[in-house]
């Protein structure tokens, strides 16, 4: 059972892995087709008859084009650092909450099967040590529930249900960081959108001729990478939220069936011996 465990879990990381790589990769891609348009405008300038005395500084200019990866790295400034530090949160966020959001924790099926036959053959107390020696969700409110027994049933459902407010508010708290990233990282990017279009317009300002393009092109370049940036982690973020708000709120519903439809052999016991674990 724990081999098993272990091998769920590990294909739960990896399908996490993969969707983050997913997300990098369309990010990627994004850039260098970003980056291949920008090195074909000095094309397409000569195919429509400019005059290549005007270009003659193209050797430099196709060498920083090149170098697209570190230009796009100093053009993001400080706000593009703070995105990128909010990407590392929200993978390490998603990748903890995909490790704990499934169903083998919710609901393993090994555990509901051998607690049943314990209730079938009234073995209570083994049942009992079951639910209390297991790691899932479900064993958590079972072992709650069949420990106030002896304060008859009505308060063993409250008990199984203060347990399930428990864990719905630990993880909605978990889920909520991401709602945050969501809503931070594109006010970053727009942080830096307007420190980009400032820096354009503040040598707009103190320009006595017409600014070269070159001029203006790193403040342009701030404004849109930034806002690329943050929507890049903003999008993939309110998601994952969504998702996992409705994965969670599918397991603690069907946890709540399981475990009434289990609890429902001792509704009419009343006040039963409490059991407890045995000592060695």
């Amino acid at each position: 059972m724990t081999q098993s465990k272990g091998i769920a879990l590990n294909q739960t990381i990896f399908r996490s892995c993969i969707w983050c790589l997913v997300l990098t990769f369309l990010v990627g891609w994004s850039s260098i087709g970003l980056s291949q348009t920008i090195s074909m405008l000095p094309d397409d300038n000569n195919a429509a008859g400019v005059d290549d005395q005007r270009f003659s500084s193209d050797v430099p200019i196709l060498q920083t084009q090149k170098a697209f990866l570190p230009w796009m790295i100093r053009a993001s400034g400080i706000f593009g650092f703070l995105i990128l530090l909010v990407s590392f949160a929200m993978v390490a966020i998603i990748m903890m909450i995909a490790v704990r959001l499934r169903r083998d924790y919710y609901l393993p099926a090994t555990f509901i099967e051998e607690f049943e036959q314990q209730l079938q053959a009234k073995d209570y107390q083994g049942a009992y040590e079951s639910a209390k020696g297991s790691d899932s969700f479900i064993g958590r409110i079972l072992a709650a529930g069949m420990g106030r027994l002896s304060r008859g049933y009505d308060e063993a459902v409250v008990q199984m249900q203060q347990v399930g407010d428990d864990e719905s508010m630990a993880m909605e708290h978990k889920i909520g960081y991401l709602s945050l990233i969501g809503s931070i990282a594109p006010m970053l990017g727009l942080l830096g959108t307007v420190q980009g279009m400032i820096f354009s317009f503040w040598v707009m300002a103190n320009s006595t001729t017409l600014p070269r393009p070159s001029d203006l092109a790193d403040g342009i370049a701030t404004a849109s990478l930034t806002t690329l940036e943050g929507l890049a982690v903003a999008i993939p973020a309110i998601v994952f939220s969504s998702l996992y708000r409705n994965r969670l709120a599918r397991f603690l519903m069907e946890s709540g069936f399981v475990a009434d439809n289990l609890m429902k052999n001792f509704q009419n016991s009343g006040k039963i011996t409490p059991v407890t674990p045995r000592t060695e």
